[in-house]
């Protein structure tokens, strides 16, 4: 089977996340620094290649009542730019609260997180990439 990668979008990191071959467990992959545009979709489209995956799960930030905010467009347009750069299927998943759930869990392992935002984008695209193998 193919893997699935999940997708935690910022304006500065992009986390990543990886499925095992099965497509049950995600893990860490890497965080992205997020420069030109392009060379972001280059690094997007070397790990699909590289990895054979067929699926990116994006978190979408909706606020909590459940919609759009300044984040979510900017989310959408990175999907629509995904989409025109890289040829796999992608879906969204409903992310709020992902961040801080991805701290909590940073803290309970010991974590200081306030220098450590790489860490909890990191650890928010693996929840969202696992809610996403989990609701299959």
């Amino acid at each position: 089977m193919k893997k699935v990668i999940g997708i935690d979008y910022g304006d500065r990191r992009i986390g990543i996340a990886i499925s095992d071959p099965l497509q049950i467990i995600a893990s860490p992959l890497k965080v992205i620094n997020c420069k030109e545009e392009q060379q972001t979709f280059n690094e997007i489209k070397d790990i699909t290649d590289s990895y054979s995956i067929d699926t990116i799960a994006v978190g979408l930030p909706l606020t909590l009542k459940g919609t759009h905010s300044k984040q979510t467009k900017k989310t959408i347009k990175f999907i629509e730019n995904l989409k025109k750069n890289i040829n796999v299927s992608i879906k969204t998943i409903d992310e709020r609260m992902t961040s801080i759930e991805a701290e909590k869990i940073l803290i309970q392992k010991g974590i200081k997180t306030g220098h450590n935002k790489s860490q909890i984008d990191l650890t928010a695209a693996v929840i969202i990439l696992q809610e996403y193998l989990d609701s299959k």
